[in-house]
Order: structure tokens, then sequence, then C-alpha cells
């Protein structure tokens, strides 16, 4: 019968004092940062606890917006009306009236750049079930559990405080990845640091975001604020082939959130590095093979495995191999088999597939034999209560 088994990899066995980097003493209520390219949460605090938002939530509107566009159900050159709802949000706005007909690419441009509370209402209007905000503020929380956001409940489209709006930073962190991966076409819009709209807002054409003209790599993508939430910003920035996603919220001023963000940003790209702990179709353990032609298979990385280390660690990283065996044949090659368990200092462990370097027939009538034999001896060494 089948067992669990856990060993370790013998490239990757020692366990070494390496100097863990300096953890980021973030003064923000709830702080979340991730490092997109190879997954490794580098910063979690108060993450998974649903707070309010304020405009960073707009980042769910246009998730929406996009998907809409990407399946045909919106254009770019479609103009959309502007209802007396909709008209009726202060806070930043762009400033649109009943009279309007509005591009949907100004409206982006003016929830991304502006932050157009106005703009969010008329595309959550013309993509609502029922035609309402709040219908899609309901399809929204929906869509962002399916998504993964399991901390977020919507009840409108821009962050207005509302009872019962809620995010987590982990969940925006989540969304800000989706919008990275899933709409490269329309993410460069997040790095705009202007838009004038028909010149009916002079005092509102700037970007908000603060990391723009830092010369830091910053790309995106939307800062929030209110009384209750306090001074909010989900970044990311990209330095070489390294990118950082990052949410911070709770702050007290434009001020703080600018510093605090900029100090994160600079902390995740210099105290870590990218290494390659495992190269692709190289054994790093061998698993148990039952009733096979042989006794066992080497266990590879499909690809190379790179994960991201404090830069004053060592080059050894403590890893674990676990799999259910012995694996039973046939066993095809670049079958999936075991997970290669990756532990590094002061950070979440990270798991990666091994797979079967080769094929493993199964055995003929000797391999059967020869195990019936191996079982029973072990049966007669262990005896009668190891039997099963």
């Amino acid at each position: 019968m089948p067992f669990a088994a856990r060993f370790l990899a013998a490239p990757l066995i020692l366990i070494v004092g390496a100097l863990p980097a300096m953890a980021f003493d973030t003064q923000a209520r709830a702080a979340y940062v991730l490092d997109q390219s190879t997954g490794t949460v580098l910063l979690s605090k108060n993450a998974e606890e649903p707070l309010p938002p304020a405009s960073m939530s707009k980042l769910m509107t246009l998730y929406v917006a996009f998907e809409a566009i990407r399946d045909g159900r919106l254009t770019l050159d479609e103009r959309l009306p502007v209802s007396s709802h909709a008209m009726s949000y202060g806070g930043s706005t762009m400033f649109l009236d009943t009279q309007d007909k509005v591009r949907v690419e100004d409206l982006l441009r003016g929830i991304i750049v502006l932050s157009g509370n106005d703009a969010c209402a008329v595309i959550a209007e013309a993509l609502s079930p029922d035609g309402t905000e709040a219908g899609f503020a309901r399809y929204m929380t929906r869509r962002a559990q399916q998504l993964g956001m399991e901390h977020s409940t919507f009840m409108n489209s821009n962050g207005w405080p509302q009872a019962g709006h809620r995010m987590s930073v982990q969940d925006l962190a989540i969304l800000a990845n989706h919008i990275i991966t899933d709409f490269p076409e329309f993410y460069p819009l997040f790095a705009e640091t202007e838009y004038e709209f028909d010149g009916r807002a002079p005092s509102n054409v700037n970007n908000r975001n603060p990391l723009l003209t830092m010369g830091i790599g910053a790309d995106g993508l939307k800062t929030g604020h209110t009384q209750e939430a306090g001074y909010g910003l989900v970044g990311s920035a990209r330095q070489g082939d390294r990118r950082v996603i990052f949410v911070v919220s709770g702050l007290n001023s434009e001020r703080q959130r600018s510093e605090e963000s900029a100090a994160i940003v600079n902390w995740s790209f210099r105290q870590f590095a990218e290494k390659t702990v495992a190269h692709a179709n190289t054994p790093v353990a061998e698993a148990e093979v039952w009733m096979g032609r042989e006794q066992s298979v080497g266990l590879v990385p499909a690809e190379d495995l790179v994960v991201l280390l404090p830069v004053l660690s060592d080059d050894n990283v403590e890893a674990e191999v676990v799999y259910r065996g012995p694996v039973e044949a046939p066993i095809q090659q670049g079958q999936e088999l075991a997970e290669l368990v990756i532990k590094p200092q002061d950070l979440p462990e990270i798991r990666r597939t091994l797979v079967a370097e080769h094929a493993v027939p199964k055995g003929g009538f000797g391999i059967k034999v020869r195990t019936a034999a191996e079982q029973l001896f072990k049966r007669f060494i262990n005896g009668p209560s190891d039997a099963s």
C-alpha cells in the first residue's frame, strides 16, 4: 500500500544560519508585498483584514470593464450616457453632466488618472445586470470571489464611503496581479501622469500616484483616500526582470504614503535577489517504484527553479521532497510525482512540482516474484503487527 514519504533533496540539504533580510517595519495599518516574478510574499501585515479601500476599489471596476472590452460587450469608442445618479457624485470627478455621452476610453482614463467617481458610476450602470450601480457592485463581489479575493465586498463602484464596502490588502494585490497579467494592453494607462478631459477640470488633470515620477520603475496602479480609510496605495514597480506589487492602507498623510511606498520599493529590490536552486531535468531526489522494471526513478524539476532569497543568505537552502510512495509502475516520463518544498530563511515556504526523469515500464513475472519475496521478508522481520 502506498505510504507518505519525506526526505531531503541531496543538492539542497544544507541548513545554513543565513542572515535574513531586515524586516520592513511599516507604519501602515495593513500592508502586503508580493514579488510577482517568483510569487514570494515579502511582507504581510493584517493582510486578510477587510478594510475600507477608498478609491483603490476602482481597480475592480476597471477589471470588469477590461473584461467587457475583451469579450466584445463594450468598445473603446462607444459613448455612454451619464445618469443623474452618476452626476451626483462628489469628491474626485470628471465633472460629467447628464448632457454628456462619453467615450469608454475617456472614462477609463478618467478613472485611472483622475480617479473619477462619476466615471466609475457611468461604467457601472452600463455593465450592471440590472442597470444600477448597486447591481454592478453585487456583480463585482461575485466576480472577485471567482478571482480568489475572499475578503472583498462591494457596495458601489468607486469606493465612496458606504457601510460594508470592504477589501483586504491581499485581495487588492491579487487584483493588481490580475490586471497586469490578464490585460497587458491596458496596463500602460496606469503609468500616465496626466489626462486632460475636455478642458473642463484644469484642477484635476494629474495622476495622484506619487511614485510615477520618482524614477524607481513604478508604473501603476491606484491611490485611495477617505477619512475612514486613511491614505492607501496599490503600487507596482519593475526593475530588470523583477516586478513587485504592493499595497499599503491606513497611512496618515499623502507624504507618509509617498515615503512609505518608495521605501517599500527600495527594500523589495535591494534586500532580495533571485537565485537558481535546482536546474531543469537534473535529479534532486529519487522516488521508490512499485512493481516496475526499475526500483526507483529520478525526480526532476521541469524547469529551472528560481527562488527569491535575502541578499545576505548563503547559496544553500533547506528543502524537502514530499511524495506518495512507492509509486506504482508504469510511470511516464514527465509524470508529476512529488513536490519540492523549499524553505527560505524568514520567508514563506515555496512548493514546486517534481516529475519523473524517465519512463519506468511495469515489471514482468520476475519482478512480481521478487516484490512478493521482499514483502514476505519484511513481514517476517517486522512481525504480524506491521503486516498492513
